[in-house]
Parts: structure tokens; C-alpha cells; sequence
């Protein structure tokens, strides 16, 4: 009989907990890095200041979960039978122990998820009340909002109790939530899009599986949802979305309260709408070469030819990664496989040849290979999901896997109330100032 998996969290907790104890007791004042002005109005970019075992960003290997590269995860988690990719399932066991699933590991969580995966009608009927040309992510954000009502950790605070037991409903409320987001998701999708037919949930389906059947969409988007889920699960705790729900939970708002906050970061252009920004880019190129193939050599002068018009290529780049990201390499694996002669794909193909050396030619961009948005938004549109503002929700759905691990150990470890400090602009010009005046006496 496998273990259960809160059982098992238990005990990593339980192991955990004097690591960090230790840590802040006996090295608390040990210094970690120097914050620049730069870094100050910058967007603290790079500051090391948060703290997450559950994925590490590594700038040549891309994102690790638990230690494990993206082809390592791929290959080592189980996999559904008669599918190519792992159960999304055995992700969130992996994440949420560090441990790799068995496959009756992963079975346990999946009977988790399906007798907590039953929504609320209530939840349906604010979404039918809301204006028909309300955005998805709008819909999906306030659904997880509504939920909040259902929250075990805000019943059980309220009645009091020991602040070393808050994981516990934390993970009560995060399995309650995760299941049910497949339904959600694909509710909004086709009552919005498919002229509200929507489909039942079939309960004997997987995560990734049960979501392509309540799309309406055939194999092998079954792989192409369990594919996407996994890859967008998790990104360190810095990106928007996840430090959104880091810090909204730091305030020992519930889960619920954290994964809308989350979903609203994830709905901003730099982050989660990056991949609808890439795909409508795609078809404005196509659409001016007249919807041919071009040529490397055209589509090289065309690369060229945004650059010096002052524009950026969307897609490529990365604030962390020094290589192309192995979340693109994964879905491109996909595409050479499924959809090879897919003509958006023949597109992002010879963009993803030409691009990197013209932007190495330029010599502006640090990383000149394309991240995950230079290819997501191409396998959903190849399977005829082709509503650009539907494909953040697809993201949210990931993201929250990952975010949710995140906040069951945040609480497990007693991670303090996020409040950096703030200083003005004159403050500022102040250090300037003082800089300034040693370099000069310097010279």
C-alpha cells in the first residue's frame, strides 16, 4: 500500500523544519548579495532574496524541478498509458515531496483529485453573470476567488490553532483547489467560445486527459494539455505570478486568496500574455510575406528590418537563461514529431534558425535564444484552440500547481510576512551623491 501523500509531506516537514531554524538562528545576519540603484528601480531584478527548494532556474539548464532538468523530468515521471507525456499528477507529487513518484505514488494522488474535482454551481452561475466579452483570465480569477467561501485554512484559523499546523490546510485547500481548475478552465472555454456546450467532466480521465475531453479536443492534445501543465508548473519564486502568491500568502490569506492574486499577475503582457503576443507576431509576419515560405535569407532581412525599425522579436530572450529554453526544446520535440508540417510551425522553425545569430550579429541581447512563448501558442492553435485570450488560462492552470507546492511549505517552514523597505528618490541621490564624491577623491 503506497503511503498517503500527506503523510509523506508530514514527514518531510517534520525533517525540514530544523534546517531552517538553523539557519536563521545561528547564520541570520550572514550576508548574501549588494543591492544597486540599478537593482533598487529596476524591478529588483536578481536580488537573492526568496527563498524555494520546489524549482530553481538554472541559467544554462533552464528550469530544474526538484533537481531534475526538463528532459529528466519528462522521462522519469510516470507515464499515462497510451500517452507519450507523464500524468500531471505525478508532477505535483514530485514538486510538492522532492521525491520521484511511483506509479502507484501518482494513482493515490489522482483519486485525490477526483473525489475533491466537483465545482460548486454557485461558481457557474457568477461566471454566466458576468458579461459575455469579459476577458478569460477575468473569469478564471474571479471563479478561484469565489471558491474562497470552501477554505479550509480560513475555517480553521478562525477557530484557532497552532501556527506549526498550518500546511495542513493549506494542503487541504490546495488539492480542493487543483482539482478543480481543469473544470473550470474548459467551462469558461466553451461557454464562451463554443457556443456554450459544455462538456462533462469524465472522472475515470487523468488531469491532463480529463481537461482535453472537457476541451472537446481528440488525441494528442490529451499530451499536448499533460505537456503544456507540466512545463509551466513551476519557475523559481521571482517571476510575477509566483511572487504574487508568495507574497499575498505571506499575509496568511488563504490559498484561495494567493492563486487569484497569482492569475492576475499572470494576466499582464510581460509575463503570462507573452505567448498570445508571440503567435498574433507570427501571423502579422506570415501575413505580410504573403502567407509563402520564405526563404532564411528573407527571413533574415525581415528580422533585420524590425530591428532597425526599433522593435524587438518577440519571443527571444530570456532575463535568467543563457541557452534556448528547454521548455521550447520540449514543445519543438512535439511539434517535429506531431505537427511537422504545421505552416505556423514551418514559421517559428526558421525563426528559430535565423533569429539568435542575427541578434548575436546586433549584439545587443544577452541571451538571443527563444524562451517557452516562442512556441506554446503554435501547438494550441495547430488543435484548434485559436483564442488568443484562452491561452493564459492554459498557463494559470500550470502555474498554479507549482505556486500551490510553494505555499504548503511556505507555511510548513513559518516563512515570515513579506515587507521590504522602501526608499525615495532623494535617498537615493543622496548615496549617488556620496559615491560620487569618493570615486572623484579616488582619482
Amino acid at each position: 500500500m503506497p503511503q498517503n501523500l500527506k503523510e509523506k509531506l508530514k514527514e518531510k516537514i517534520q525533517a525540514w523544519r530544523p534546517r531552517t531554524t538553523k539557519l536563521l538562528k545561528e547564520f541570520g545576519n550572514t550576508k548574501l548579495d549588494e543591492v544597486t540603484i540599478e537593482q533598487c528601480i529596476g524591478g529588483m531584478r536578481d536580488i537573492k532574496c526568496l527563498v524555494t527548494d520546489i524549482s530553481y532556474l538554472d541559467p544554462q539548464e533552464g528550469i530544474r524541478f526538484r533537481g531534475f532538468t526538463i528532459p529528466e523530468t519528462i522521462e522519469r515521471l510516470p507515464k499515462v498509458p497510451g500517452g507519450e507525456m507523464p500524468y500531471v499528477e505525478g508532477l505535483f507529487y514530485l514538486l510538492l515531496t522532492g521525491d520521484v513518484p511511483t506509479a502507484e505514488d501518482v494513482n493515490v494522488v489522482a483519486e485525490e483529485f477526483r473525489k475533491r474535482s466537483s465545482v460548486p454551481k454557485y461558481v457557474f452561475d457568477v461566471l454566466r453573470a458576468m458579461p459575455k466579452d469579459t476577458h478569460p483570465m477575468t473569469m478564471f480569477a474571479t471563479a478561484v476567488l469565489c471558491l474562497q467561501r470552501e477554505s479550509v485554512f480560513a475555517r480553521r484559523y478562525n477557530e484557532g490553532m497552532n501556527k506549526m499546523d498550518y500546511w495542513d490546510p493549506m494542503y487541504e485547500d490546495a488539492l480542493d483547489l487543483l482539482a478543480k481548475l481543469p473544470e473550470i478552465g474548459a467551462y469558461v472555454y466553451r461557454m464562451k467560445y463554443k457556443n456554450d456546450k459544455i462538456i462533462p467532466s469524465d472522472p475515470k480521465l487523468d488531469f491532463g486527459g480529463n481537461f482535453a475531453h472537457m476541451m472537446g479536443i481528440d488525441k494528442p492534445y490529451d499530451d499536448v494539455s499533460r505537456l503544456y501543465f507540466i512545463l509551466h508548473s513551476d519557475h523559481e519564486s521571482g517571476n510575477v505570478s509566483a511572487h504574487t502568491g508568495h507574497l499575498v500568502a505571506s499575509a496568511l490569506s488563504d490559498l484561495y486568496y494567493s492563486i487569484s492574486a497569482m492569475l492576475d499577475g499572470l494576466a499582464g503582457p510581460l509575463h503570462g500574455l507573452a505567448n498570445q503576443e508571440v503567435l498574433r507576431w507570427i501571423m502579422g509576419v506570415m501575413q505580410k510575406m504573403g502567407n509563402k515560405t520564405p526563404t532564411k535569407e528573407e527571413m533574415r532581412k525581415f528580422v533585420w528590418d524590425t530591428l532597425k525599425s526599433g522593435q524587438v522579436i518577440p519571443g527571444f530572450g530570456h532575463a535568467v537563461l543563457r541557452k534556448t529554453d528547454p521548455r521550447y526544446a520540449a514543445q519543438r520535440d512535439f511539434c517535429l514529431k506531431h505537427i511537422p508540417d504545421d505552416p505556423i510551425f514551418t514559421y517559428v522553425s526558421m525563426l528559430y534558425e535565423v533569429v539568435p545569430p542575427v541578434l548575436l550579429e546586433q549584439g545587443k541581447a544577452k541571451n538571443p535564444w527563444p524562451n517557452v512563448d516562442a512556441q506554446s501558442g503554435v501547438i494550441q492553435w495547430h488543435y484548434g484552440v485559436k483564442e488568443y485570450d484562452f491561452y493564459t488560462v492554459l498557463f494559470g492552470i500550470g502555474r498554479a500547481l507549482g505556486v500551490s507546492a510553494n505555499l504548503i511549505w511556505d507555511r510548513a517552514l513559518g516563512y515570515a510576512l513579506e515587507r521590504p523597505k522602501s526608499l525615495t528618490t532623494a535617498m537615493l541621490e543622496e548615496v549617488a551623491k556620496k559615491a560620487g564624491a569618493k570615486t572623484t577623491v579616488g582619482v
